[in-house]
This record gives structure tokens, C-alpha cells and sequence, in this order.
């Protein structure tokens, strides 16, 4: 009886740890946890799995499916969480990125501003939305500014915490413009805060990567005065 006693008590003492790294908005590691296998599966198998799931979750909930209005919604909901909102998780998705060489010489930061952050909490698959601002100073190299807003989209685009979001822009910009000077800033709101818990609907979260040349106060201040903050 001791050892069930016991047991209950750890199984009950997880339950919580894990509940309260999910209200608290805790992130285990920068990469995306993710299996082994996550891809050995096809998208139309995924599509359809999930389809089946969902319809059942649907129905737990009590919701009648031979309504018109909801009989379509698990096919929906399987296609957009795999072509959509998730498409992230897939690596075939990453934005292919060519660089060119910097023929002006330009050896100021460039700035791309204000795009657009669509995401989702890992913790409640709730949204997060806000601005991503982005810079870096070439080595010699530029990319096509759209890139810099499909390399925010590719990792928005996957259950997220936006503390590694930020990092995984920041690194994958360095990795991609061959630089450390890259500077990436985040504000966001989160649905998890202002639609459930606390409920605070005037909250915005900031996360802030800065590398090389950005750690130093002068470049900080010029890339914040940039942004306005």
C-alpha cells in the first residue's frame, strides 16, 4: 500500500510540474522538440489521422457532426494545422536562401520592421500574434529582404514558445548571411494570457536577440531608436 501511496504521490507531484511549466510559459530546449520518426509518416496520412482525432474530440465535446456548419470542420482543421499554421515542423518548408554579393558596399545595419508574427503557444495550441523587427550588418553578403520575412514565417509557423522563436531567427540569420551582427526583436501578445489564466487582454511580451556587433551599446541603441523603443 506504501508503494501505491508512494507512486500516486510522484504521478500527482509530475501532474503539477508539468501543469506549471505550462502556465508559466516555460521552454525545455532552443530546438523545436521534436521524435525521430516525425517525418516518416506522408502529409496525406498525417491529414487524415488527425482528421479522425479530431472529429472524435469534437464529438466528446458533445457537438453534433451531421450539422452542415460542422461536419466539414475535422478536414479543416487537419489540412490547416499540416499545410498551415504547423508547416514550420517541416524542413522541406524552410525558405531556400541565395545570397548576393554586397556590391554597394553597404556596411550600415539594414532594418526590416514590422513583420508580421503568427504563432501558437505549445502550451495551449492557442495564438500568438505581433511584430518581429529584424537586422544584421553584412560581411560582404545580402539576401532578398522577403527572405527575412519568410525565415520569421518558417519558424512562427510551429508550436511555439517565443523566447526560442527569437533565437531560432536569430540563428538561422546567422547562419544564412554568414554573420554574428544580427539583431532580432520580438512583441507579442498571447491568447493563452489574454483569453485564459490571468486574462490580461493589455499585456505584450518583448524577447530580444542581439549578436557581434549589436551586443555593443552604440549599435543597440541605433537598431532600438530604428523600432522606436
Amino acid at each position: 500500500m506504501k508503494q501505491n501511496g508512494t507512486s500516486s504521490n510522484i504521478q500527482s507531484t509530475e501532474m503539477v510540474e508539468v501543469e506549471e511549466i505550462g502556465n508559466d510559459h516555460v521552454f525545455s530546449s532552443i530546438e523545436t522538440p521534436m521524435r525521430k520518426d516525425a517525418f516518416a509518416m506522408e502529409d496525406d496520412l498525417k491529414m487524415e489521422l488527425i482528421e479522425k482525432h479530431f472529429r472524435h474530440i469534437m464529438e466528446i465535446m458533445g457537438l453534433d457532426l451531421t450539422d452542415d456548419s460542422l461536419k466539414g470542420t475535422p478536414k479543416r482543421v487537419a489540412k490547416m494545422f499540416i499545410t498551415e499554421v504547423f508547416s514550420g515542423l517541416d524542413p522541406k518548408n524552410k525558405p531556400a536562401v541565395t545570397l548576393f554579393e554586397n556590391k554597394y558596399k553597404y556596411d550600415q545595419m539594414l532594418v526590416e520592421k514590422d513583420i508580421s508574427v503568427f504563432s501558437n503557444c505549445e502550451h495551449h495550441f492557442v495564438p500568438i500574434y505581433g511584430k518581429a523587427h529584424v537586422a544584421y550588418i553584412s560581411s560582404g553578403k545580402v539576401i532578398g529582404l522577403s527572405k527575412l520575412n519568410r525565415i520569421v514565417e518558417y519558424f512562427a509557423k510551429r508550436p511555439q514558445v517565443q523566447e526560442r522563436l527569437t533565437v531560432q531567427i536569430a540563428n538561422e540569420l546567422k547562419e544564412a548571411l554568414q554573420t554574428e551582427d544580427v539583431a532580432v526583436v520580438i512583441d507579442a501578445q498571447h491568447m493563452c494570457v489574454q483569453s485564459r489564466g490571468i486574462r490580461d487582454s493589455g499585456s505584450s511580451t518583448v524577447t530580444a536577440f542581439y549578436g557581434g556587433k549589436f551586443q555593443e551599446e552604440i549599435t543597440k541603441k541605433e537598431f532600438l531608436s530604428y523600432l522606436g523603443m
